[in-house]
């Protein structure tokens, strides 16, 4: 049947939409996308956004108006990419306002009410509660697509997406799902973000293909010293966020503030690279890596990642036909069907939940017709 994936992540881009045929496949799923796009933030929305998010302190007013807004805009984003496709349902992730995974807490925002009205279709939204309250930390919940998706019988294999948080799914030979681990590595682009912004005063949101980081040269000493942070030595499962590795972790390190714009991209770029690829080394020397987010577009990071796995071959997600930008929008869209077949969607050695839990929350429409087509789908 005929879905939309939609993901709005923690380097706050925009919106992404994704329009996918999703078919069941005996316990895994073939995936073909349609349509994909990122949507822009209006930039006084993602500014306002940024006022409000950590390390700002939101008010609860603040809570529900970006619910109304993003709402809005997510529908609106959804119109745009959809156009006249009749959708079966909509998996929609919202905007992550507030996380904190070893205090079980995490808030999405965005009405799915809009996006249901526009679209005339069931909602699956909230995917993540239902882990935080089986114990699990609500993140990350994309590596049990990955196993789906990724799995092989032969080959070792390591899922990674490289947005605003970086996260590895390892997914040994064999094709057993309790032995795939995940968890969140540290910061993607979001340092690099945080650091460009503040240096060019908004005139810059990122760097482009990683053009500054590759023009700049890596102190090595302040790499070391924003390495031995806690985090990165703490053991799965483990999940972080803006709440973390926003821009006050930047403040943490004045060295920042001696180097040059290209010289702070290069370190930051490495920074993610090395606190990936020694997270991946940690649990496999060797293997075909699969990566996908807007990370692997900066050259910084994507060369400093490959140089540090010698052995292992490291490609785009594209090779397996799922574009960079679009996997994790594609990856609810496909929890999203595990959730209307009740089936568990999180990777308890992943999000550390004492239990498998169905995930999300439906804004129904037309439900009764729609669990009809999955059974059908199931059983043929």
């Amino acid at each position: 049947m005929i879905a939309a994936g939609i993901m709005s992540g923690t380097s706050l881009d925009g919106i992404d939409v994704a329009i996918a045929d999703i078919r069941p496949a005996r316990n895994r799923y073939t995936v073909s996308a349609l349509a994909f796009q990122t949507i822009p933030y209006e930039p006084e929305l993602r500014s306002w956004l940024l006022s409000v998010l950590p390390p700002h302190r939101g008010t609860v007013g603040d809570v529900a108006i970006a619910q109304r807004r993003l709402g809005m805009a997510t529908a609106q984003a959804l119109r745009h990419v959809a156009r006249d496709r009749e959708l079966a349902y909509v998996a929609m992730h919202g905007q992550t306002l507030y996380h904190d995974g070893d205090a079980h807490v995490t808030l999405q925002v965005g009405s799915p009410f809009f996006i249901r009205d526009a679209a005339k279709t069931t909602v699956i939204f909230d995917f993540r509660s239902a882990d935080c309250a089986a114990g699990g930390q609500g993140a990350p919940l994309v590596p049990y697509v990955d196993f789906l998706l990724f799995a092989d019988k032969n080959e070792d294999r390591i899922a990674v997406n490289i947005g605003g948080i970086a996260n590895a799914t390892l997914i040994p030979a064999g094709g057993d799902l309790t032995r795939a681990r995940a968890w969140d590595t540290g910061p993607g682009n979001m340092l690099v973000d945080a650091f460009v912004q503040e240096r060019t005063r908004g005139a810059q949101n990122f760097d482009c293909d990683g053009s500054l980081a590759c023009g700049g040269a890596v102190d090595g000493a302040l790499l070391q010293q924003m390495l031995a942070d806690p985090y990165f030595g703490r053991a799965a499962p483990k999940s972080t966020g803006r709440e973390y590795f926003g821009a006050q972790f930047l403040r943490h390190f004045g060295g920042l503030d001696r180097l040059s714009l290209e010289d702070g991209a290069a370190t930051l770029a490495a920074l993610t690279a090395q606190s990936l690829g020694d997270a991946i080394l940690q649990g496999m020397k060797g293997g075909r890596v699969f990566v996908s987010g807007g990370g692997w577009k900066n050259v910084a990071i994507r060369n400093g990642l490959i140089e540090r796995l010698r052995g292992f071959r490291v490609e785009s997600s594209a090779v397996m036909g799922i574009e960079v930008d679009a996997k994790e929008a594609l990856a609810f869209a496909v929890l999203g069907y595990e959730t209307l077949r009740g089936r568990p969607g999180n990777l308890r050695a992943a999000t550390g939940a004492s239990r498998p839990a169905v995930l999300g929350a439906i804004a129904p429409y037309r439900l009764d017709y729609l669990l009809q087509r999955v059974g059908a789908e199931c059983a043929a």
